[in-house]
């Protein structure tokens, strides 16, 4: 005999398995100290400042 399933219960337990998959992601792609942040976006600036002066025209 099968097993009897509610399905409200599973609905619920496949979006929370979702949901903690998606936090999983979130976390390691966002999930930078204060100092990775600030080397970070001093790397983008000296970029931007070395890709500003090439700049042919201006």
């Amino acid at each position: 005999m099968a097993e009897i399933v509610n399905l409200k219960r599973a609905r619920k337990a496949k979006a929370r398995d979702a949901a903690k998959a998606k936090a999983a992601e979130n976390r390691a792609t966002y999930g930078q100290t204060k100092a990775e942040r600030a080397r970070l976006a001093l790397e983008k600036a000296k970029l931007r400042a070395i890709t500003d002066g090439a700049k042919k025209g201006e």
